[in-house]
Order: C-alpha cells, then sequence, then structure tokens
C-alpha cells in the first residue's frame, strides 16, 4: 500500500520534548507553503550560525586548551616529574574526547560539508557516522538551493533515525540523484513495515513533509507488515535561480492586480494557477 503522507492524518499528541516540532506542524496547517518555506530556512540559517559558533568558539578553546595540557605535560616530563606529566597527559584525552562531542553535536546542528561540498557528500558521511547496517549511495548529485540541500539532508537523516527506532537492526538504504528537471530521493529499511491504514503519522514524519512540500516537492511512505518501509521524495527545479523563474508569473500578476490592471480573484483560480 503507498500512500501520499499529507494523506495521513498527524498524531495529535507530539512526543516528549518536541516542542519545536509541535510548533511546525501546528504552522503547516496554517501557513501557505511558500511562508512555512522561509520558516523553515531561517530555522536552517539559525542551524548554520549554531555551527559556526560551535566551531569558531568552544571547540577553538578547547583544542587551544589541549595543546596548552600537552605542552605542560613535556615540561614535567622534562623535568623528572613524570607523575605531574602523565597526569596532565590524561587531562588531554579528556578534553580530546570532549572536542570530539562538540564535533559531533555540530554535525547534527549543521553539517559543514553540507553547506561547502552539497548533499551528495553530507549524506555520505552522515553514512559514515550512522549506525551499522546504514549504506548511502549519492553519485553526481548538482548542487541545489541551499534550502532544498538542508530539507532533503534532513529529511534522510530523520528517516535512518526513524528506522534506528522502529526498524530495529534492519538495513537502511539511502539513495539520492537527479533528473533533468528534479531531485529524487528514497529511504528504504527491511524492518518490521506497519499498517498505513491503521498508523497516523508522527511528528517526525509531519516534520519531513513539511520540509519537502514547502518546497513545493512531493512525500510519499510505503510500507507494509513484514516487508519494511520506504520513503520517496523529490523536489522540482531544485537548481539555484529555479524558484525565482517559477515565481515570477505570479508576481507579475499580483502587481499587475495591486495596480488595479486585473481583477485579482479572476486571476488566480482555487489551486493558484493563473487562468489561460
Amino acid at each position: 500500500m503507498s500512500v501520499a503522507l499529507k494523506e495521513i492524518t498527524p498524531s495529535a499528541a507530539p512526543p516528549s520534548g518536541g516542542q519545536r516540532t509541535a510548533f511546525l506542524e501546528s504552522l503547516s496547517r496554517v501557513l501557505p507553503s511558500r511562508l512555512m518555506g522561509r520558516v523553515l530556512a531561517a530555522g536552517d540559517a539559525e542551524r548554520q550560525r549554531i555551527e559556526r559558533d560551535l566551531h569558531d568558539g568552544v571547540q577553538q578553546h578547547l583544542t587551544g586548551l589541549r595543546i596548552r595540557l600537552a605542552m605542560a605535560a613535556e615540561d614535567f616530563q622534562e623535568r623528572g616529574d613524570a607523575d605531574a606529566g602523565v597526569a596532565l597527559n590524561g587531562f588531554g584525552e579528556e578534553v580530546e574526547q570532549a572536542i570530539e562531542e562538540v564535533r559531533a553535536f555540530a554535525r547534527g546542528v549543521y553539517p559543514v560539508v553540507l553547506a561547502s561540498d552539497g548533499l551528495g557528500a553530507a549524506l555520505v558521511s552522515a553514512g559514515r557516522y550512522a549506525a551499522e547496517g546504514v549504506t548511502v549511495s549519492a553519485p553526481g548529485i548538482r548542487r541545489c538551493r541551499p534550502e532544498v540541500e538542508s530539507a532533503v539532508y534532513f529529511t534522510c537523516l530523520a528517516a535512518i533515525d526513524n528506522a534506528g527506532k522502529h526498524a530495529g537492526s534492519a538495513r537502511v538504504s539511502v539513495h539520492a540523484w537527479d533528473s533533468a528537471d528534479a531531485l529524487h530521493f528514497t529511504v528504504c529499511d527491511t524492518g518490521c513495515g506497519f499498517d498505513l491504514s491503521r498508523t497516523p503519522a508522527g511528528a517526525g514524519l509531519t516534520n519531513m513533509h513539511d520540509r519537502i512540500t514547502a518546497l513545493g516537492g512531493t512525500l510519499v511512505v510505503d510500507s507494509r507488515l513484514s516487508e519494511g518501509t520506504r520513503l520517496h521524495g523529490s523536489v522540482p527545479d531544485p537548481w539555484p535561480g529555479a524558484a525565482e523563474g517559477r515565481r515570477a508569473p505570479a508576481t507579475r500578476a499580483s502587481n499587475m492586480a495591486r495596480l488595479g490592471l486585473v481583477d485579482e480573484e479572476a486571476t488566480i483560480s482555487p489551486i493558484g494557477r493563473t487562468d489561460t
């Protein structure tokens, strides 16, 4: 059974600690997709700022401390105080562990490789840090608009996380590719699956749906009991500059309506397309 995610009724009660997700769910019910996209883009920009602050602030301070501890340990050993040198080296190892934890946290907030090298490299990198049994294939994907790369990246990560929670030790495969007019991705697992007709979408799936549909894309979940789950998404015209091109006709029509040259209600059909 396959069904578009928007057809699944969202869960009424978000999980404990899911205030941000619940907030996005509420917004998705009342905001137009373009405005919802701006909200999500602002959130991603904040993620990038936090990642930069962690890298340029906390991580750099910890690295400096690690170096100073190593130098102090060497000085004590040269003076014959081996015990002090060993103790300082021990502190240095603890600082190194803290640095790795900060790096891992920063990758979860917003990976540097996503901005620098694009979606394909970021997904492959995420696969290396994921649990055993996760494979990623994303060959030759062209660079997309930042909001598209971010939405698809975090949707794939959320799907991997969902599989880890609900599919147990199942294998998970992530595949992303581009065509002439769209960016596509799938996340499949070999877990126990579930009955779509009996299972409402949780906060995680609703958040994924909001991210993709805010860009004009689609997200479909296909699952059967004992046959695993497959998530497939696509975003049309994801290339830089494409969004402006699609918005131009509507913007001109709106401007004409504001100037009184046309009747705006006659220009826009119930599904938001210009009548011909």
